[in-house]
């Protein structure tokens, strides 16, 4: 399957992630984004995330996102990355349930195949690896190999999460051939920190607390830490991760109240826990590495809740 087998009678296209838009999300997006625009200009095509964090402007056409949602004609075709249910693009839903035709290109195990095509491989490290194989490598340019990197990077914690894979290494490999700034990308869509997403990473850690006799870490924001702190939800990116790291640490859980109201849930672990079970309880999902959830409530329940069902577990 190549995309081009999409675009048959194809005038106008409509491409999306999931909300609160990650490296790998705004990555596979915008190198899709750009593909089209190089390889077939005659199409119409716009591409909505929701507020992509600034660090992540380096990538090519990053600007032409849009993050309103004026209404719009049906496009022919929608083509939703590195979302794992139809709930996670958000307001581009509108433009989903409208579209002539859906496509669904995603790796979480978890995905509920909401399109009329869903080509979902649980076992590729990121979007941007699934997304690799359905692009002509001789119509790739420096611009998508960046795109396509700075995704696989951010999902693979630079090549050390497990679903790293030959694959990806050979992939990883290929779009270097492009002589893309690999120093930069990594430096800056994975480890660059604002001087607010320090100081609240140091609050979150230091305010962490045990469980399950060591087994758990836990960590909480309300909306007065987040305001105190001058942060939103972008700048919370790094803190799950680093509870994880926590020696005799098997379950990481970070979560924080939402401005809507209702509570954002982090999960990560190590070896054998199996984190995407417990999300999906919730109604949540992802990765058995590495998962989320949103869940209703006050935020110290919620964390009892689920604190509840990995105990059983552990």
């Amino acid at each position: 399957m190549n995309i081009s087998d999409f675009l048959n009678n194809v005038n106008s296209l409509c491409i999306t992630g999931h909300v609160r838009p990650d490296g790998d999300c705004v990555g596979s997006t915008l190198g899709l984004y750009s593909y089209i625009c190089k390889n077939f200009p005659e199409i119409e095509v716009d591409i909505y995330i929701e507020d992509p964090s600034e660090k992540l402007s380096f990538v090519a056409n990053f600007d032409k996102i849009k993050s309103n949602y004026p209404d719009h004609a049906p496009y022919d075709l929608m083509i939703c990355l590195d979302a794992g249910s139809l709930s996670r693009i958000g307001k581009a839903e509108k433009y989903f349930k409208a579209a002539k035709h859906t496509v669904n290109i995603d790796h979480h195990v978890s995905n509920t195949m909401y399109a009329d095509e869903n080509y979902v491989w649980g076992d590729s490290s990121s979007a941007c690896e699934v997304l690799y194989g359905f692009l002509d490598e001789d119509k790739l340019d420096r611009d998508i190999a960046i795109a396509l990197y700075t995704g696989i990077i951010y999902d693979t914690g630079v090549f050390k999460y497990r679903a790293t894979s030959p694959d990806t290494m050979m992939i990883a490999g290929k779009l270097m051939k492009f002589d893309i700034p690999t120093d930069e990308i990594i430096d800056d869509s994975f480890y660059a920190k604002s001087y607010e997403e320090n100081r609240i990473f140091g609050y979150a850690v230091l305010n962490s607390k045990l469980a399950c006799d060591g087994k758990v870490i836990y960590s909480s924001l309300t909306k007065k830490d987040m305001a105190d702190f001058n942060v939103s939800s972008k700048e919370l990116e790094g803190i799950v991760p680093q509870l994880r790291l926590t020696q005799g640490v098997i379950v990481a859980i970070f979560a924080y109240e939402t401005p809507a109201g209702d509570i954002k849930v982090s999960l990560r672990s190590n070896d054998p826990f199996d984190v995407n079970e417990i999300a999906c309880m919730f109604g949540g999902g992802g990765h058995i590495r590495a998962a989320g959830l949103n869940m209703p409530g006050k935020l110290d329940d919620c964390i009892s809740k689920i604190l509840a069902e990995i105990e059983k577990k552990i």
